[in-house]
């Protein structure tokens, strides 16, 4: 018997809502991700509960226990308990009844069997009791222990109830597993098409989660041999992603998020439209294409120095050496002011007169690396503008 040891099992408020849900002699137990996670030695984020209790009883039981409930998701079988200030999901044991690729028809069940049926994923089908003990319905621990990620039964049937599940492979390859199961890959790939019936928002959802993995490479590799990348992102090119993943190693990202670079690396044509992004994220996917043309500090005045480091570690992996002392140049480039304001050329110069000597002295200054004062500045600007 595998027993488990996670702080999560020595909370008071999960203790509780355990508690609530098996005071009649229902099963309440801790599934998915945070067992999962624990039994890595991962972080766990949050903590979800299944039961064999059905939702009105679950909602009875929790406010018995003096517990207020929220019905979040009920039709979907899912109540948050509230305990102690913090929410927990609790949902009750189902089986799938009919699917059609997006969302499927359920019945409850009183069976974990059945519940751990309906699973993706033989290592998200795990659960723990409140003392810790892991119960292992479909076989995920052999798995779990191999990094080996594993539909729960034929891989084609849980596609086919969700085909989101395809990017949800590859986005749990890059986090967790180290070795995929081919009829999986197979699977894949044949039901790829399935995912033209996703929304593009539940698509980005799961493709920035993927990119923010540590290391996504060989995930986005086996996409792009297995014909997904090229549907979910058409033009999109990975190969030089490992090479980035070891820049940021080396060079350091700071707090700057992952997933933003690594799209920008892939250089989709139209990824702000294929990933749904939003308008700040499409923009400075925008901001990190034009600052590749562009000299780092340069990149750093134009756009900001986050903007700029993201486009250094891309040169990187591309192969161009980062510039001796580029973290220091970035923060001077971002510090800079140009000196010269409209003002200063009037009234000799006015209209698109103005307009166009503010930019040659502009480009003097960038060409000094920023040295050169105002007044030298002007006296360029006047002086062409008089030669012109």
């Amino acid at each position: 018997m595998t027993r488990l040891t996670a702080p999560f099992l020595d909370d008071p408020a999960l203790a509780r809502v355990l508690a609530a849900l098996s005071a009649e002699g229902a099963q309440a137990l801790v599934v998915g991700g945070a067992v999962r996670n624990a039994l890595l030695g991962e972080p766990v984020a949050d903590v979800d509960v299944s039961t064999s209790a059905r939702p009105d009883d679950t909602v009875r039981l929790a406010e018995t226990a003096g517990l207020r409930t929220v019905p979040t998701g009920i039709e979907h079988g899912t109540v948050t308990v509230i305990a102690e200030g913090r929410g927990f999901e609790v949902t009750s044991f189902r089986r799938d009844v009919e699917t059609d690729g997006r969302r499927a028809v359920v019945a409850y069940s009183d069976r974990i069997e059945d519940d751990a049926q309906r699973r993706d994923f033989t290592m998200n089908a795990l659960y723990a009791t409140a003392s810790g003990e892991v119960l292992d319905p479909v076989g995920g621990l052999p798995d779990l222990a191999a990094r080996r990620l594993r539909f729960v039964g034929d891989p084609r049937a849980r596609i086919a109830e969700d085909y989101l599940r395809i990017l949800r492979f590859f986005r749990f390859l890059a986090w967790y597993g180290r070795e995929a199961d081919l009829q999986a890959l197979a699977a894949c790939r044949e039901l790829r098409q399935g995912l033209a019936g996703i929304s593009r928002e539940r698509i980005g959802h799961e493709m920035r989660k993927l990119l923010d993995a540590p290391d996504p490479s060989r995930a986005l590799a086996l996409m792009a041999e297995a014909g997904v990348l090229p549907l979910v992102l058409p033009g999109a090119d990975p190969g030089d992603l490992p090479e980035l993943v070891e820049a940021e190693h080396e060079f350091g990202t700071g707090a700057l998020p992952r997933w933003p670079r690594r799209l920008a690396l892939l250089a989709a044509p139209n990824a702000a439209e294929a990933l749904r992004l939003s308008r700040d994220e499409a923009r400075s996917q925008d901001q990190i294409a034009a600052a590749l043309a562009l000299h780092p500090p340069v990149a750093a005045w134009r756009y900001g120095r986050a903007v700029a480091a993201q486009s250094v570690l891309i040169r990187a992996a591309r192969g161009e050496a980062p510039p001796f002392g580029w973290c220091h140049e970035l923060a001077r480039g971002a510090e800079a002011k140009f000196p010269l304001a409209a003002r200063d050329l009037m009234p000799a110069l006015s209209g698109p007169a103005l307009g166009e000597a503010l930019k040659r002295a502009e480009s003097a200054w960038i060409e000094s690396n920023f040295t050169l004062p105002r007044e030298a500045l002007r006296r360029i600007a006047l002086r062409q503008e008089a030669k012109a």
